[in-house]
């Protein structure tokens, strides 16, 4: 009995903890026990199981989804959000709405940003980005040349100018296309100290924002003109790859693909992206499902924003039963 009746006091204890909404020493005070004696009650009522935690996910949210490509593809972290149509377009607005959230909730002061500007997924996320009141980030860096198109590399140079504004960064812009036209072309425009001065902090961004890329280049990214020929893209598939970061292939196994073609992009290399403490990558979509994989074998990303359509179509191609609720 002596057993039933510690039980009793520790349900009790529990009840005006939980329930009742007192606070420690208000019970310690009405029971007229100590304060310790009260957390050591509240610690043992977990342990019996006299209070069980529920964590009940709100409707529109994927967690056991989320769980899954986190165990699967060693994330850190994983968003996964509701969207009634697996549709490109509507895809990239709800994803970009959750990195909006996302980056406001969780950017430390001083950050160091590292942004791929040619991304349309990334410029949806810069759209939903409210002001901050106080400044917390230090630069926003574009990590792939941001040269080209005109009348598409305006809204490249307005992501991170704007993104930077918004975040109270002082922005830094990679006045380069991101394909030069050689690998000697390429050095020339290197020697540029404006280019230099931006590439010399990429070895200091403390939070990377990508995108990934299909075969396939987004039209944004076409429309730009940074992009290899289609033959060009063609040695890229043969050599096993099946997407891109800042057009910087891999293949299914996340084995990052070398072809000379790769010494003329000026951007952030994934070797350089391996070494940045939080990489968050923003993708989703049908046609981009085998590179997302790709990407996340790779092992550079940290985090991962996706919709469901894509996070059940990841999870089934690692041999899982996808879960979304």
């Amino acid at each position: 009995m002596s057993r039933l009746n510690e039980l009793r006091m520790i349900a009790r204890v529990a009840q005006m903890y939980h329930i009742e909404g007192q606070r420690q020493a208000q019970i310690a005070a009405h029971l007229r026990i100590s304060q310790a004696t009260v957390s050591r009650m509240l610690k043992r009522a977990q342990e019996e199981e006299i209070v069980r935690t529920t964590v009940m996910a709100p409707s529109g949210t994927y967690a056991e989804l989320e769980g899954e490509l986190r165990t699967r593809f060693g994330l850190s972290e994983s968003i996964v959000v509701e969207c009634t149509e697996d549709r490109e377009g509507a895809i990239m607005a709800r994803i970009g709405e959750a990195a909006a959230h996302f980056l406001e909730a969780t950017l430390q002061q001083d950050e160091i940003i590292g942004v791929s500007s040619w991304s349309e997924t990334i410029l949806r996320m810069v759209d939903n980005i409210h002001p901050m009141k106080s400044g917390k980030a230090k630069f926003v860096v574009q990590t792939l040349g941001g040269m080209g198109d005109p009348r598409v590399q305006t809204h490249a140079n307005q992501l991170t100018t704007r993104l930077a504004k918004l975040t109270g960064a002082e922005p830094h812009l990679l006045s380069a296309p991101g394909v030069a036209q050689s690998r000697e072309a390429k050095l020339v425009l290197l020697s540029d100290p404006y280019v230099r001065e931006t590439m010399d902090l990429f070895g200091k961004i403390t939070l990377s924002i990508v995108g990934i890329g299909a075969m396939e280049p987004s039209s944004m990214l076409a429309r730009s003109g940074n992009v290899f020929s289609s033959r060009e893209l063609s040695e890229i598939a043969e050599a096993g790859g099946v997407g891109d970061i800042s057009l910087r292939f891999f293949d299914a196994n996340g084995e990052f693909v070398k072809t000379p073609l790769d010494e003329r992009v000026i951007g952030l290399s994934l070797e350089e992206l391996a070494t940045i403490d939080r990489v968050i990558a923003l993708a989703g979509g049908q046609t981009k499902t085998p590179a997302i994989r790709g990407a996340l074998r790779a092992g550079v990303i940290d985090i991962l924003i996706t919709d469901k359509f894509t996070a059940e179509r990841l999870v089934e191609l690692e041999g899982g039963q996808p879960a979304t609720r």
